[in-house]
């Protein structure tokens, strides 16, 4: 068992000296998590982009139903297995960290295993156009799981550089996948690829840690972090099942060619999304730092991340107004005239979401899994309610605004939860993060 005590301290610096070599640290952390997000990301914008051009605009749906399911699966996968990793685990000894991640990996491949199974049973039995692309994830989904879970370990203890390398292993390993996949000339053989490439950095990152992940202290570990595992969980499973919704909804209200359209719009933020991903797996271990350091300046430090993210994102959704249509068919193919119609409301909504990061990774970071659980409840029923109802409405573009409006209202939702987090933290300040 770890406590806050028991965390290994240097000699204590001159406040000035100290408090600049925290601020390098944090930076440089915050500067891996971009990179290695820069990288994963790009193995995700050439993917999509490749099969966007390679299969046309009602394949690429297909494909991004998968996709969104894999969303779905990851989330539950993070809510038991590194979501607590990385709250409680983050700048602990070493000794207490390899075994957290052991279990912790474990968990994710456990998880994998499971719903992996789950998916290749589904897969087989719908049959047609859909059903081959479901049963390969499921094959895949355990490699996939637990390359993400070595990406949370290493920035919880510290080594985004580590968790950078790996994302640029499986982005090389990717690329042959990709031509074989073309041939084929199937969804089935690029989703085979890209989870196949995901298992060569899932095999990397165990000789990068030399950590055998445990699956049969899966379930110790679910019942020691219970307390924020099955409520981040249920959070998780909110926010990526309305979405999957949104997703199944609009191919029934509107057609499977409008799920590849909102995902060739995504495609389009993919640059900024990749810097709201990449702070966004270490923000929360940030925030716990910050909150361990210096409590007062959490709503500050939280404030600063979600309003430069959301100004951020409204910058990069300006400039992609001003893209030539020959640039976008370029890039996406038949897909863009589509996706171009959801430019405003894709950023717009995107830009909500931004701001609300802010508040969540202070939530987290105060361990107020209580209230984080509300505010994400809300905001996944605001998503699915204004998605659905603006389909019904309006189409794929009445979607889009409606899911703008949804994030929008629920980025307020999440600021309040946080300040009346703060409130009870500054009246109670004994309250600790446990990092058991």
């Amino acid at each position: 068992m770890t406590t806050e005590g028991e965390m290994t301290t240097a000699p204590e610096a001159p406040a000035g000296r100290a408090g600049g070599t925290a601020k390098r640290a944090m930076v440089g952390r915050l500067s891996w998590g971009l990179a290695d997000q820069a990288a994963s990301s790009a193995s995700n914008f050439v993917v999509g982009i490749y099969v966007a051009r390679s299969l046309g605009p009602t394949a690429f749906g297909v494909f991004s139903l998968a996709w969104v399911t894999y969303g779905v699966v990851l989330n539950v996968s993070r809510g038991l297995a590194t979501d607590p990793l990385v709250v409680r685990f983050s700048g602990v000894p070493e000794a207490s960290w390899r075994g957290a991640v052991a279990r912790s990996t474990g968990t994710a491949l456990g998880v994998g295993t499971t719903l992996g199974a789950v998916c290749l049973v589904a897969g087989l039995g719908i049959g047609g156009s859909v059903g081959p692309a479901f049963a390969v994830l499921g094959v895949v989904l355990p490699a996939l799981l637990l390359q993400d879970a070595w990406r949370f370990a290493f920035f919880a203890a510290g080594a985004g550089r580590k968790a950078f390398v790996n994302d640029v292993v499986w982005g090389v390993a990717l690329v042959p996948a990709m031509v074989v996949a073309a041939h084929v000339g199937s969804v089935a053989a690029f989703v085979f690829a890209w989870g196949g490439s995901a298992a060569v950095a899932a095999a990397y990152g165990w000789l990068q840690s030399g950590i055998r992940p445990r699956t049969a202290g899966a379930r110790g570990w679910m019942r020691e972090q219970r307390d924020l595992g099955y409520r981040y969980l249920v959070e998780n499973v909110g926010l990526s099942g309305a979405y999957q919704l949104r997703a199944y909804g609009l191919g029934v209200i509107v057609g499977v060619s409008a799920v590849g359209a909102v995902r060739g719009a995504e495609l389009l933020l993919g640059p900024f999304l990749a810097v709201l991903m990449g702070l966004s797996l270490v923000t929360v271990a940030e925030a716990a730092r910050v909150l361990k350091r210096a409590p007062h300046r959490l709503g500050k430090f939280c404030l600063l991340l979600g309003g430069g993210q959301a100004g951020a994102c409204v910058l990069w959704g300006a400039a992609l107004l001003l893209m030539p249509d020959r640039l976008g068919e370029l890039v996406l193919g038949d897909v863009w005239h589509s996706a171009a119609q959801l430019i405003v409301p894709a950023t717009l909504g995107v830009a909500g979401a931004s701001l609300g990061t802010g508040a969540a990774a202070g939530l987290r970071a105060l361990g107020a899994a209580r209230r984080s659980l509300r505010c994400q409840m809300f905001a996944s029923v605001c998503y699915a309610g204004g998605g659905l109802g603006g389909a019904a409405v309006a189409g794929t573009v009445g979607s889009s605004w409606g899911v703008a409006a949804a994030t929008l209202t629920s980025s307020a939702v999440w600021w309040l939860q946080l300040r009346a987090a703060l409130r009870e933290q500054r009246q109670d300040p004994n309250r600790e993060v446990r990092t058991t």
